[in-house]
């Protein structure tokens, strides 16, 4: 399968240019106008993880807000940070991490949203096992991914004392967890529980982000370049996906994104995309705090010092980074989705 997709709506094209109908909310866009191009990577392969981009492009806001957006999605060869930095992509979703690292190797790119608020990663375990807290799973082996022992496994080592000598090898299969009642796996909670139960399994998960892990994830991730060169353009797109996550969330005329999903990832099903966007829902993933009173893809100063602050103490950043070069708040906190 080709890693790179032209999803368009093949009833809305018209050429190079478009009639604009009308404008996304805040958005100044001409009633008649060239589409100007921008290219959007996705971390993973297509699911209801990125249905608000999705909807954005299915359903035409990209286009009334005078974008012809391209959304390239990911897979396991694909790196999208090196995508970005080569610019062969201008725009990629990524985690706060990564905000992190692009001040430590001090490279010209940043985050300017973060779709979700809430990490969705966290440690399922079988509901016979009668976890309630990280600190019960202190001395157990726990399946750990390559990238979690380096992001997230510092963090809970340092605030509940968990050992290296616990950690297992996890090889995103879930047979493992499957036969042992008392494994302990890490997890996406809109993903791999789905899986299990489909097994007949009876999972439970404890979000880090519950645990007070701040990371931001799905962030938007763009060069300072384009910032600087196309504020408008950028301003558009970001208020279109976030209109895009509004509508996808409350389930609003759906159907052709969740169609555009399952077309581009052939192993999707509408019942994982509901299970999906009902963990997203339940859990807070999207829209919880900050969220709550600033909007869809709601970053902070306070949030973003808390994180670096985090990764220092658990020696995964250098200390003395300029931790607002990391990201930027001018597109975002506009009340996206509230009321």
């Amino acid at each position: 399968m080709r890693n790179r997709y032209r999803i368009e709506r093949r009833a809305l094209l018209t050429g190079g240019t478009a009639l604009v109908l009308s404008a996304v909310a805040g958005a100044r866009v001409p009633l008649a106008q060239t589409l100007e191009k921008l290219s959007f990577q996705t971390n993973w392969r297509a699911q209801a993880e990125h249905g608000g981009y999705y909807l954005a492009l299915a359903n035409g806001l990209y286009r009334r807000a005078g974008i012809d957006c391209e959304i390239r999605m990911g897979g396991p060869q694909q790196n999208p940070a090196q995508l970005l930095l080569a610019g062969r992509v201008d725009m990629i979703m990524s985690s706060g991490f990564q905000a992190l690292n692009y001040v430590r190797e001090n490279v010209p790119f940043m985050a300017i949203g973060a779709i979700m608020q809430k990490d969705p990663q966290g440690f399922m375990f079988h509901a016979e096992a009668g976890f309630t807290s990280f600190e019960q799973m202190r001395g157990r082996p726990i399946l750990v991914g390559a990238g979690g022992r380096v992001t997230y496994w510092p963090f809970l080592r340092r605030r509940f004392g968990f050992t290296d000598s616990q950690i297992r090898p996890y090889t995103f299969n879930v047979q493992p967890f499957l036969a042992d009642k008392q494994a302990i796996q890490q997890c996406f909670v809109s993903s791999e529980p789905f899986a299990a139960r489909l097994a007949g399994a009876d999972p439970r998960v404890l979000l880090f982000a519950d645990a007070g892990f701040p990371n931001y994830q799905t962030t938007i991730d763009i060069s300072r370049k384009l910032v600087d060169e196309k504020p408008d353009l950028i301003q558009r797109f970001v208020d279109a996906t976030m209109q895009g996550w509004t509508q996808y969330l409350r389930g609003q005329d759906v159907a052709a994104a969740n169609a555009l999903i399952m077309r581009d990832n052939q192993e999707m099903t509408q019942e994982k995309i509901d299970y999906a966007v009902r963990a997203m829902n339940e859990r807070g993933i999207v829209f919880s705090g900050d969220a709550e009173r600033l909007g869809i893809g709601a970053m902070t100063d306070e949030r973003w010092e808390a994180f670096y602050t985090a990764m220092r103490d658990a020696e995964v950043m250098p200390p003395g980074l300029d931790v607002k070069r990391a990201y930027s708040l001018r597109f975002v906190n506009r009340r996206a989705g509230l009321a």
